[in-house]
This record gives structure tokens, sequence and C-alpha cells, in this order.
């Protein structure tokens, strides 16, 4: 049989077996293999040449049953529908895993940031959220940051927002400027996440986090942070990549050097000659592998190759449902990206409550929340796994689809 890599179907694939697992009928699963709503809109943008591009743009809400739906906006070129609808999915999956009262939300527009000029990032923004202003807010759809988006991006589309709607724009968005009502510990939240799972993970495993021998794969804006908090953590990093290759040293890589000298998409192998391939960097023998860059890293052909004993997943989809058989086969402990990456959203519901409440909190005490969420969410998802003779994969998905298949239950939709 042909390894399924596409994320959309692996995705509702891995949904309908956790309902199963959990008693819900068929009906359940038709309710939830979907996104309720999905917009697709043109947005013209006035170039810096004086030309109008058109660029298309989308926004799917998985489910509301639960809350108002949440989740990022990526500005992207390979974004597409389908892509969009299995994030929203898995939006969905990871408030549930959180124990948050979202449901999930995706955006995404179809364009590459790195090739405008900052002028023509800010007309599309605001064009995008112009666009899709009758869908969202902050009791309907709360965006985000993501791929290609960061908090000057969410500043522009919030200002947008606030002249349709004045009453009520900073909750309508969060990952905004701490000046805006952004909240403390917000952008290095999902690395923050990661590393709590990896810590976890290590331990139930008998793994010293101190010595511990770890590749990143990919060192954007979290395996950068990762690769600094594990450094920090006395983790021996020894090897990352980005786009254009990979680093490895047995005895450990100069985060701090690496970190000073990449430029802001990340990049930094190209500074150097004797680099390797991103598939050979997975293959390295070491205790713990992060892939953080993206997705169908790990697949059938290579997953029987991983020496590590344990594999957390901080990109979206990186192992393939195959892979995931193969590693938990073999006895390597492997963390979904549903669970793993949920750091970004616990933060952002914690940005959104301040916002409602007009009241702010510390840095402390944004890390003490979510350190205590994710550690109850870790645990909660290996004990699963544990009790229920099933993968961690398949552990979260029964845990993150229960609170909205609940919800919808409760409303009478099924």
């Amino acid at each position: 049989m042909a390894e399924n890599l596409n994320l959309f179907t692996s995705t509702q694939n891995v949904i309908k077996e956790a309902l199963t697992k959990l008693g819900y009928t068929e009906e359940m699963y038709e309710l939830l293999k979907e996104p309720l709503r999905m917009l697709t809109v043109r947005i013209p943008v006035r170039m810096d040449d004086g030309s109008t591009k058109v660029f298309t743009g989308y926004r799917a809400q998985h489910n509301d049953a639960a809350g108002p739906s949440k989740g990022g906006v990526r500005f992207h070129p390979d974004v597409n529908e389908e892509e969009v609808k299995a994030l929203a999915m898995w939006m969905t999956l990871k408030a549930g895993i959180v124990d948050l009262p979202y449901g999930g939300g995706k955006g995404g527009v179809v364009c590459d940031p790195r090739q405008m000029s900052m002028g023509e990032v800010e007309r599309l923004s605001r064009g995008y959220v112009r666009a899709i202003s009758q869908m969202v807010g902050p009791t309907k759809d709360i965006p985000a940051p993501d791929v290609y988006t960061n908090s000057q991006i969410m500043a522009w589309m919030m200002d947008e927002y606030s002249r349709i709607r004045e009453f009520d724009s900073p909750a309508f968005i969060t990952g905004k400027p701490l000046v805006l009502g952004g909240s403390h510990g917000r952008e290095k939240a999902t690395a923050e996440g990661v590393t709590i799972c990896i810590k976890e993970a290590a331990k139930k495993r008998g793994i010293d986090i101190e010595g511990a021998r770890i590749v990143i794969q990919g060192f954007g804006n979290a395996g950068s942070f990762l690769s600094k908090f594990l450094h920090d953590a006395g983790a021996k990093v020894i090897g990352i990549s980005d786009a254009y290759g990979a680093l490895h040293d047995p005895n450990g890589l100069d985060i701090d050097y690496l970190l000073d000298r990449r430029d802001s998409f990340g990049t930094i192998t190209t500074l150097f000659d004797n680099t390797i391939t991103n598939q050979e960097l997975l293959e390295v023998d070491c205790d713990i592998l992060v892939p953080a860059a993206i997705s169908n890293q790990i697949t059938g052909e290579n997953a029987a190759n991983i020496k590590a004993s344990i594999v957390v997943e901080a990109a979206n989809g990186p192992t393939t449902l195959e892979a995931t058989k193969i590693l938990t086969e073999r006895g390597i402990l492997l963390v979904p990206d549903v669970l793993a990456s949920s750091g970004g959203v616990t933060v952002s519901y914690f940005e959104w409550v301040q916002n409602n409440q007009g009241y702010y909190w510390t840095e402390e005490e944004v890390g003490e929340k979510l350190h205590t969420t994710l550690i109850n969410a870790f645990n909660n998802i290996y004990e699963t796994a544990q009790t229920r003779g099933v993968n961690m994969r398949l552990a979260a998905y029964m845990v993150g689809v229960r609170r909205t298949a609940e919800a919808s239950k409760f409303r009478g939709w099924v």
C-alpha cells in the first residue's frame, strides 16, 4: 500500500480511529472530518511598482461547539485549502489536549513575504482582515501568528479590525506586541512547550537532560529557541539544520554563536562548508531527535534508520502514519506534534484572557501556568497510551477530540 503523505486525509484517519476507540458513532466522525466553515477570499493589493496583484487567502473554522475557533494565519507560497483544513482540525485537537474552551481555526495566504516589501506585506495583512472580517472576532474566531507571520503583522491586522469594529478589537487576535495587549512569553511559548515535553519524555526514559545528545531539524522560530533552551539546560545539541543543509558535531555545537550569526529566516548553514543533508541529520546517532522544520520528514523509508530513543515533533506532521507505526514497534517514544507544539495556543489563550479582563500577568506567572498545563497534558496522554495500549499519537487524538465531541453531543448536533 502506498504510504499516505497527505496531511488532511491522514488527520482524518487518526480522528476516525480516535472516535471509534472512544465509542462514538459514524455520525460524529461525519461532523468532525471536515471544518464547519471554509472561506476562500481574493485580496487585491497595490504593489510598490504601481501594479495590482491579487492574492488568494483562506480561513477554516473546524468546530466551535466548545468555544470560539482559534488558530494562526500563515503567509507562504505553498498554502492550500487542504493544508488549512488539516491544520484547523489540529488546532481543535491541541485545544482539547490542553483543555482550552476553543475549537480549531486556521488561515493562510498564498504569497512569499520574503520577496515582498514591508509596505506590500502590510497592505496584504490589512486586505486579508477586511476579507474575513465578518467571520472572525474575539467570541467567534481568533487569529494568531504562524509561518512567516509575526507580532508586527498581528498589529497591522488588529489595527485594521479595530477600524471595522471599534469596541472589542484587542482580543480579536493574539501574538500581538506587548504594548498593544500582547502577553509576556508568547513569542517563545511554542518552543517552551516543546522543551517541557522533551524533559518529561526524558524522565519517562530515564535520560538526564544534562549531557543528553539532541538533534534539532530546523532553526527557525521554534528550532532556534529550542536549541537555546536545551543548550542552557546542559544538553548537547549535536545537530541543527535549515532549508539549505545541516550541521553536525558529536561534541556539541556552539549554539550561542550560531544564533548570533543566523539571518531573520533562520538560515545559518550557508556560512559553513562541511554540511550534511537534512535526511542525513535525521539518521545521526542521538538520544533525542526533534523534527522542527516541515512535514513528512520521517517516513516508511527512513524510520528504520532513526537512532534516537525519543522523537519529539515540534513541526506539523513531520512523521507519517507508517513511520509512526515503525517507530512505535521499535520501542521509540514518539511525542506527537499536537501535544508537543501546544504551548503556542496555550499562551495565546492566556493573552486572550488577559485582553478580556484588562489585567496582565508577569512573565513568571505565564511561565508557571504554561508549565502546569503542559505537564498535566503530557501525563494525561502518556497514561492514556499506557492504559489503552495505543501509541502516543492516537492517545493525543483521543484526548484532543473528546472535548469537541462531547460539546457537539450536548448541543444536540449529533
